[in-house]
Formats: structure tokens, sequence, C-alpha cells
């Protein structure tokens, strides 16, 4: 796979998983407090991948580097969320999973190609 595949295939997993934060988020309480963890999750989950779109439109290489930078910063913080939700038992482990183990494998992603440019 070259490195436009993989940067296409890669924007499209990043907006799946901005889909399925959106989808969860949905589904919290809608307390004052899931609330708070709803916008936050909501707009870290979903800049992940609007980031990594930037960071391919890149004017430069320290341009692609500091957006990815933020792409891995972002995922932190969902994964962040991600475990607050489990901890307050807001939603049941299974429920948030998957998604948790997308999170992960997408923060691994950011921090390998941020190591590597």
């Amino acid at each position: 796979m070259d490195n436009k595949d993989f940067a296409q295939k890669l924007e499209k997993r990043t907006r799946d998983f901005a889909i399925a934060i959106i989808n969860l988020s949905s589904r919290l309480p809608t307390t004052t407090e899931g609330n708070v963890v709803k916008n936050q999750i909501t707009k870290a989950g979903t800049s992940v991948g609007a980031n990594y779109r930037e960071a391919n439109r890149a004017r430069s290489k320290a341009d692609f580097r500091n957006k990815i930078k933020i792409c891995e910063s972002e995922a932190s913080e969902t994964q962040y969320w991600l475990e607050m939700i489990s901890d307050l038992n807001w939603m049941p482990e299974k429920e948030i999973g998957s998604i948790s183990k997308e999170c992960s494998e997408l923060l691994a992603l950011f921090t390998s190609i941020g190591k590597k440019k």
C-alpha cells in the first residue's frame, strides 16, 4: 500500500470513528455532567479526523507534523473521556469496548506517524 492509499484509508477510518463517537455521545445522560462529557468527547473525537484531513493537505512537513501531533492529542483526550464514561458506568463496557480499542489504535498510529516524519 502506498502513502496515498494509506492516507485515504486512514481518512475514512477517522471519519468512521467520528461517526461512532457522535452516536455514542447521543446516548449519554442528559444531565449537566453528561452534557459536559458529551460536548468534550464529541469535540475531541471528531477533531481527530478533521485534523488528519488537514494534515494530508499541509503546506509543509512542519505543518504536517503539527497537525499529526494535534491528532495524537485529540485521540488521547478522546481516550480519557471514554475511560470516564466507563468509570462512571454510564455505558456498559461491551458498548464502548470496540470504540475504545479503535481509539487506542488511532492513538498508536498517530504517535508512530509523528515520530517518522
